[in-house]
């Protein structure tokens, strides 16, 4: 919950205004998202609206949980084409992509594979902090 992008200033204070903040935000990311609708009550943030795959919803959601004072999403999305979900990985000190990599594909050279299943939230395969959430997709 205190860790990730910080969007809210503290005169914000109003739900509709983080969840305001919140679609924005991920509509920047360009994930194709039709509808979308992002509602904060307290810390949980409540995401609508349809993706075009499902590493598109995974994204979102994971764009809105690793934003600072959100806790929990409640994902009320649907995907126009299905498809197998992705595991989700909290990176604790000391991981690299390689290491989680290692761990979950049995090769540390697979990390490209996990930061490209992160993009647009890494822009750096070096950048990844401790409480973030990471996708990771199936092999």
């Amino acid at each position: 919950m205190n860790a990730g992008h910080k969007l809210f200033g503290e005169s914000e204070e109003k739900a509709a205004a983080r969840g305001t903040a919140l679609t924005n935000h991920v509509n920047k990311m360009g994930l194709g998202v039709e509808d979308l609708v992002v509602e904060v009550s307290e810390d949980t943030a409540t995401v609508k609206g349809t993706a075009p795959s499902q590493a598109a919803r995974e994204k979102v959601v994971l764009a809105v949980g690793n934003t600072e004072g959100i806790a929990k999403v409640d994902d009320l999305m649907t995907v126009e084409a299905p498809e197998p979900e992705a595991t989700y990985y909290t990176v604790v000190r000391g991981d690299t992509l390689s290491k989680i990599a290692k761990e979950h594909y049995g090769d540390a050279m697979k990390y490209p594979v996990i930061f490209e299943a992160n993009k647009p939230m890494l822009a750096d395969p070096d950048k990844i902090y401790p409480g973030q959430v990471l996708r990771i997709p199936p092999q």
